[in-house]
């Protein structure tokens, strides 16, 4: 997942003691294929077969098999997902390890390769679902565009991930370069390593100099070390590019309370509510964090909201009939499920909403017969 913004790294950056050179990858060094794994490709993929589509499943089996470069040698891990980890073409592979952008990146590389046409898509929030992290919330998200025989599709990394309602959306290959300096930013940054973060920054906006939460990283920065003027500077690029991008207007307006201009810093805290009561996915995590609190009605009030902002999304109905169930109200929690099951994408996921389905009618016969 990518690490577009920075609402927590005002508070959580601790800077480090003199820094050790780090030297930022060039474009060619991000994308660039091992010789190894190229010859792969050529053995596994392209020689066997000149149809598009059974080399895109061959190439779909190299990366996500786990690998046995010989007969001898033991076979290494599949690709894991890490959110952590945004890496090259070469680390990723190297590592078997990869956050969607790296596994982006490394997939159109690999597709690339085999005569397939391939592009990065880009969507602008999403929500996923991490057995280890709960609910996560993300204001950015990169997957794989395909076409293959005249028909498109879409390839991602992340198979518990609900996108926004415009969904993915091709970019050049000069935005997912942003994307990559931007991410390996923020993690210098978070690691308080403020120089190299800097010159990831700048390095993403010699490639997009649109790319606005850049713009919002590097106005972070400059608040970190005390550049007020720079600080707002960045912001107000940021905001002139993309006037709603959330993170920005909580930077700035943080920042603008801070040193004392309370008209400034409310008008940003206005338009940041009207972003958030128009985001349903914003909506949806406040009812999931209201569900943890165990304060159901304000759970089932902002679930509500979410489904009237997103109606087609089963998770949102999913999440309003359990604050429902833990309410007591079985009967609207009947109905909830219903839609769930009905929109789910999978039959595994619809198998799953309608055994949740048959528990609830036994428990409501049950307390209906006493």
């Amino acid at each position: 997942m990518i690490a577009w913004n920075a609402f927590a790294l005002l508070a959580a950056i601790t800077l480090a003691p003199p820094e050790a050179p780090v030297t930022p990858p060039t474009p060619e060094q991000i994308m660039a294929i091992p010789p190894a794994l190229q010859q792969r490709v050529r053995e596994q993929v392209i020689l066997p077969t000149r149809s598009p589509e059974q080399r895109l499943h061959r190439l779909v089996e190299l990366v996500f098999q786990p690998s046995a470069p010989d007969a001898k040698a033991a076979a290494g891990p599949a690709l894991e997902y890490d959110t952590a980890a945004t890496l090259t073409v070469a680390e990723a592979w190297a590592q078997r390890r990869a956050n969607c952008l790296s596994f982006t990146l490394l997939f159109v590389a690999l597709a690339r390769e085999a005569g397939i046409d391939a592009e990065v898509q880009e969507v602008g929030r999403v929500v996923s679902w991490y057995q280890e992290q709960g609910v996560v919330y993300n204001a950015g998200h990169v997957n794989v565009g395909l076409r293959v025989n005249g028909r498109s599709a879409t390839l991602d990394l992340d198979q518990n991930v609900l996108y926004d309602r415009r969904g993915p959306r091709p970019v050049s290959d000069r935005r997912a370069l942003a994307h990559f300096y931007n991410n390996r930013g923020a993690e210098l940054l978070a690691a308080g390593q403020v120089a190299a973060a800097r010159a990831h920054f700048r390095l993403a906006l010699e490639q997009e100099g649109r790319f606005a939460p850049a713009w919002n990283n590097l106005g972070v920065l400059e608040t970190r070390l005390g550049d007020t003027t720079a600080a707002l500077a960045a912001f107000d690029k940021a905001l002139a590019i993309d006037p709603d991008l959330p993170s920005t207007l909580s930077n700035a307006g943080a920042l603008y309370l801070r040193i004392g201009d309370t008209q400034r810093a409310a008008r940003l805290d206005a338009r940041l509510r009207r972003e958030y009561q128009h985001d349903p996915f914003y909506q949806f995590m406040q009812g999931v964090d209201a569900e943890r609190r165990a304060d159901y009605p304000a759970a089932i009030h902002y679930y509500r909201h979410a489904v009237r902002l997103y109606a087609s999304a089963h998770q949102f109905h999913f999440g309003l009939a359990r604050a429902y169930s833990l309410s007591g109200d079985n009967r609207r929690a009947l109905r909830e499920l219903e839609r769930a099951r009905a929109l789910g994408g999978s039959d595994s996921q619809r198998a799953i909403y309608q055994a949740k389905l048959d528990t609830l009618r036994r428990l409501s016969a049950r307390h209906a017969g006493h």
